[in-house]
């Protein structure tokens, strides 16, 4: 059984860690690593991905 962890992190992405695939809406494979930082405040530039935009917009889980 595969192993996944997901933790949100104050005021920022989501941490996700382990053996897990993403796909697009299109359903294509998007190339990720065992740990990823998923966006969630909506204003990265290299979505699903965390860039740190957060920081400068100032989002509030």
């Amino acid at each position: 059984m595969a192993n996944t962890k997901i933790n949100m992190l104050g005021n920022g992405p989501l941490k996700v860690e382990g053996d897990f695939s993403i796909t697009d809406p299109n359903g294509n494979a998007v190339d990720c690593k065992q740990t990823v930082f998923l966006c969630r405040c909506g204003e990265s530039k290299n979505k699903p991905f965390c860039d740190g935009a957060h920081k400068a917009s100032g989002f509030c889980d």
